[in-house]
């Protein structure tokens, strides 16, 4: 008996397609936790509808519902990956013929944030987290204070230092390396360590952990959101930690040497991050 090839193929359905993209695809990928989030996401909104109902009227109507909740960056991102997806029935998978989001308007994505965190703000955040500098942090919420502060240290993403380990700290010499494995590029690096980032990297060591930090990126994410949540502080987000960071390394190092730090493969990159004020500016004229 032969198989009816198009008939299997009109029985499938978009959550069909994530699933077996998360399953193949997204581990080749430093993001593979986004990718699952985000495609659970988009599961629950359009995974019941069949692949041969997915066109452009469908996937404008999901992009008009998602301007009403989030950003045009977040739609962006979030539909270059569906974009990506749906390339991968394509050209691998062979479910579909064409690339139904090829014509859906996108909308403009927003100026890049210029958040940085302040020290009034980290002392906000270390006194509802219960972190104390000279303490090993034991709760959970308390090593997500830790991270920030590491962070604003080293302009280390949030995942890395999550998937940072035992075996890639070269205290001594003073660095930490990253395997291009947990990196978003997917390409190594080194991270020179200040002496504030050695001794965060010594309190949270203490406590036995491996990855060093005890923490998982999607917990990190929750609860830290809950901590901000109880102070007064307003739009601030793990990631404008690497605004900081850029910001105040960009007074001790040269620019080749930061963007090696931080792993920006264009130079360009760090105009992003680098958010220093004009008024900060002017006192060094």
């Amino acid at each position: 008996m032969r198989l009816d090839v198009h008939a299997v193929k009109n029985t499938l359905t978009v959550r069909d397609l994530f699933d077996k993209y998360s399953e193949e695809i997204s581990p080749r990928k430093a993001g593979a936790e986004w990718e699952a989030h985000r495609l659970a996401l988009y599961g629950r909104l359009i995974g019941d509808k069949r692949l041969d109902e997915i066109d452009v009227v469908a996937l404008s109507a999901l992009r008009d519902a998602r301007m009403k909740e989030v950003s045009g960056s977040t739609v962006v991102r979030d539909f270059h990956l569906l974009s990506h997806v749906f390339n991968v029935a394509i050209k691998e998978f062979k479910w579909l013929t064409a690339n139904p989001l090829k014509d859906v308007w996108r909308p403009k994505e927003n100026d890049p944030r210029e958040r940085r965190i302040s020290d009034r703000e980290i002392e906000q955040l270390r006194q509802v987290s219960g972190y104390l500098p000279d303490e090993p942090p034991v709760t959970e919420t308390a090593r997500v204070q830790a991270a920030l502060e590491f962070a604003v240290e080293t302009g280390m993403r949030s995942g890395e230092i999550c998937k940072l380990k035992r075996e890639n700290l070269y205290v001594s010499e003073r660095y930490v390396h990253l395997p291009a494995e947990i990196c978003k590029t997917r390409k190594k690096r080194d991270v020179p360590l200040s002496p504030r980032a050695l001794a965060l990297l010594e309190q949270v060591g203490a406590l036995g952990f491996n990855p060093v930090f005890g923490l998982a990126d999607a917990s990190r994410d929750a609860l830290f959101r809950k901590t901000v949540s109880k102070t007064t502080i307003e739009n601030l987000t793990f990631h404008d930690s690497r605004h900081e960071a850029i910001t105040r390394l960009a007074k001790k190092l040269d620019v080749l040497d930061l963007a090696r730090m931080v792993g920006h493969a264009n130079i360009k990159q760090l105009m992003t991050y680098y958010n220093e004020s004009a008024a900060n500016m002017a006192t060094r004229l």
